[in-house]
């Protein structure tokens, strides 16, 4: 049974996630702040967290740093904050994802479902599908799905491939411009935002079947990015 670590000082909030998440048949523990929630991350290792960030001891970026100091499991944070500076903070800080309150819970459950995905997911030879094309991460190979289709494997330059392999490794997890920006070209390129427009478009192009209106390779407006499967 997956277990789901719950952080929020709500009670209502609590109460509703906690018996929402039983009867979907998760094991589930909760904490009112976040010096419980270390603790309890620490004493009953969790699959996953859903964490506010709006904590009464202490804010809940400093919980996904000492979380992320020990543990790998997804972390989703569940906020009532909406400006893209708490988004990137809380993604910088070791975040898996950013849902803002109000939220629809089916939302939350796709949210889950795919992060908890991604932790199973052998990355290192990853295989998915972009529109027609089958991308293979272990060969560095883009070919049509069609086995009909006779036309030459599409190719993409190496700086098109890392900022590739970096977000399909991070299939459904919002990757902040800063984390793609300093993964590809490195820590001085921070800012240079204007690099990750053009290669996203660039390869939405090579790879989308509508590059205007993208399904796989997607932009979360002045956060980052997303890949969706």
């Amino acid at each position: 049974m997956t277990r789901v670590l719950v952080v929020d000082d709500e009670p209502q909030m609590l109460r509703a996630l906690r018996v929402t998440l039983a009867a979907r048949k998760f094991d589930v523990m909760v904490a009112e702040d976040g010096t419980r929630a270390l603790e309890r991350a620490a004493e009953w290792p969790p699959d996953l967290v859903i964490l506010d960030l709006g904590l009464p001891d202490m804010d809940g970026v400093d919980v996904i740093a000492g979380m992320r100091g020990w543990m790998q499991a997804p972390i989703i944070v569940l906020s009532g904050r909406t400006t893209s500076n708490d988004k990137v903070m809380a993604l910088d800080a070791g975040a898996d994802d950013y849902v803002t309150k109000p939220f629809a819970m089916d939302e939350l459950l796709a949210r889950m479902r795919a992060v908890l995905r991604r932790k199973g997911k052998d990355s290192d030879q990853a295989r998915v599908v972009i529109g027609d094309y089958s991308i293979d991460l272990g060969t560095h190979r883009v070919r049509p799905t069609d086995p009909d289709d006779v036309s030459d494997d599409v190719r993409l330059t190496p700086t098109e491939w890392r900022v590739l392999e970096v977000l399909v490794k991070n299939s459904g997890r919002l990757v902040t411009q800063r984390q793609l920006l300093a993964e590809v070209w490195g820590p001085a390129y921070t800012k240079e935002t204007g690099y990750l427009r053009l290669y996203l478009a660039q390869l939405r192009r090579k790879l989308e079947r509508e590059p205007s209106r993208p399904k796989h390779l997607l932009t979360e407006p002045g956060i980052g990015y997303r890949f969706v499967e």
